[in-house]
């Protein structure tokens, strides 16, 4: 426990964290890789380069200022953060690492004194420990399961499909021949990448498309601009190919009783933690209504169209609703898709006001705000809302 003395010191540096904003981190950041340059083979190096990281470690940073006499209010984004870090195999040490850094910056930024480090020193220990505690759990726990595992384990790509223009899915069986681990509807897989043509490792989070059948895993990709992994996994791998995957992870999943209505709302490749989702739901032959509402471009980009209304068809309980932003020559209203333009809820609003009905999203972060605020202003209480961030958490 912090001391009161502690606590004040470190609350009296707020204004001037504020005033400094993410150019704190950013020093942060081009110190630790300066100085532990191995590191580079955990972060992802896209996210520093377009500044996302280092706002949301500010954020987190800010939050943490703000809070740290009320330590429980930073638990939904504790066990966010954990999920994420044992995705990448972090260890004790390297948060001795990351605190070294973060005490020097202070230091090199703002020549605060010695009480002001060594309450930031206890300030970072106390939190350090709460995420070594938390991930030593999620390490145990995982390994624990039948066909579980600590770290990485060799898979191999024994399918990989075109499901849009953008979108690839991939099929992943243990090396091994052994069991996998079940999951958690809307989890995703830490997929570990070395090769020749990539500087340094990289790690990505790709989410799980499939209900679990405790032998193989299917994730979706969507090829970014400029995205490391991605372009990798559409251009280069194959079929035969050997990648290294940790275990599932993530604090975004299904969490409805049978008879709890769902509505699944995404755009893009947003789709996919929903997919695992409905495929659960459909698995468990769900008792109460589902709905799916998804918004894409046009029907090029559009993925597992097929797969969607193949669900659709067998099984009445699901309700689809697809927005195409601009419909291509060839897209079919009605069948491909059902309404022109951005997702607009008011014509729906009576199917989305059972209050007991629970919504999850998953899109890009304008896209959720969009949603979100149509949402709360036909009354659904914000505590049925869940959503996910694909890269550094938002809030939305």
């Amino acid at each position: 426990m912090l001391d009161a003395k502690t606590i004040a010191t470190v609350k009296s540096t707020i204004p001037l964290l504020a005033q400094t904003g993410p150019a704190l981190t950013a020093h942060f950041y081009q110190r630790m890789f300066t100085h532990n340059p191995e590191l580079k083979d955990i972060f992802n190096m896209s996210n520093q380069r377009n500044g996302d990281q280092r706002e949301a470690l500010f954020n987190a940073i800010c939050a943490y200022a703000a809070n740290i006499d009320n330590l429980s209010a930073l638990l939904p984004a504790v066990e966010r953060i954990a999920q994420k870090h044992a995705s990448f195999s972090i260890q004790p040490a390297q948060y001795g690492i990351v605190g070294e850094h973060l005490l020097a910056t202070l230091d090199e930024l703002f020549s605060p004194g010695e009480e002001i480090l060594d309450a930031w020193g206890k300030a970072y220990g106390v939190l350090a420990d709460v995420f070594i505690q938390r991930e030593h759990a999620i390490y145990q726990d995982a390994a624990s399961q039948h066909g579980g595992w600590e770290g990485t384990r060799p898979f191999r790509i024994v399918k990989k499909q075109a499901q849009s223009a953008l979108i690839a899915s991939f099929t992943l069986e243990p090396v091994d021949g052994k069991p996998v681990v079940d999951f958690k509807p809307g989890q995703y897989l830490a997929v570990y990448v070395r090769h020749d043509s990539l500087t340094h490792q990289e790690i990505r989070q790709y989410s799980l498309t499939h209900a679990p059948n405790g032998r193989t895993y299917r994730i979706a990709v969507k090829r970014e601009d400029q995205g490391t992994v991605s372009g990798y996994l559409h251009d280069i791998a194959q079929e035969g190919d050997i990648i290294s995957l940790a275990a599932p992870h993530g604090d975004f999943f299904l969490s409805a009783s049978l008879t709890t209505p769902v509505t699944l709302i995404s755009a893009g490749v947003g789709q996919t933690p929903l997919l695992s989702m409905l495929h659960q739901l459909k698995d468990q032959a769900h008792g109460a209504d589902v709905l799916w509402l998804h918004a894409a471009d046009n029907g090029d980009v559009h993925a597992f169209g097929d797969e969607l209304a193949q669900i659709s068809q067998q099984w009445p309980a699901l309700t689809r609703y697809v927005w195409y932003r601009e419909p291509g020559k060839d897209d079919r209203p009605g069948e491909d898709f059902h309404h022109h333009g951005v997702m607009a809820l008011d014509t729906l609003a009576s199917r989305l006001t059972d209050v007991t009905m629970h919504f999850y999203l998953c899109g890009p972060v304008a896209f959720m705000q969009f949603v979100a605020r149509q949402l709360l202003a036909l009354g659904i209480a914000p505590s049925q809302l869940h959503y996910e961030c694909f890269g550094p958490h938002k809030v939305v």
